[in-house]
């Protein structure tokens, strides 16, 4: 079973893409190296504040796949320089 995920993060406190991507790369190396989820950043890559990141996670339980996803966000959202503003998750 394939679990996917899009967060969308906004970054209030940076002011350059360089800020950006590094909180961005640092947070998404950590979530794949804690977690079994491939991450990648799909969405508003030249605007300072937003980003995009989608999760995926395969298991061959549907509730495996969903958990290391469910904990891979929780892992994010706790970040103090960003907020989630959306998450959508599809089961494929």
């Amino acid at each position: 079973m394939i679990v996917y995920a899009e967060c969308e993060f906004f970054i209030p406190t940076v002011h350059s893409l360089k800020e950006k991507r590094a909180i961005l790369q640092r947070m998404t190396m950590r979530a794949k190296q804690r977690f079994n989820v491939s991450v990648a950043e799909i969405n508003h890559q030249d605007v300072w504040q937003r980003t995009e990141i989608a999760l995926v996670a395969v298991a061959s339980d549907t509730n495996a796949a969903k958990r290391e996803i469910d904990r891979a966000i929780a892992f994010l959202e706790t970040h103090p320089e960003w907020e989630c503003t959306k998450i959508n998750i599809e089961y494929l």
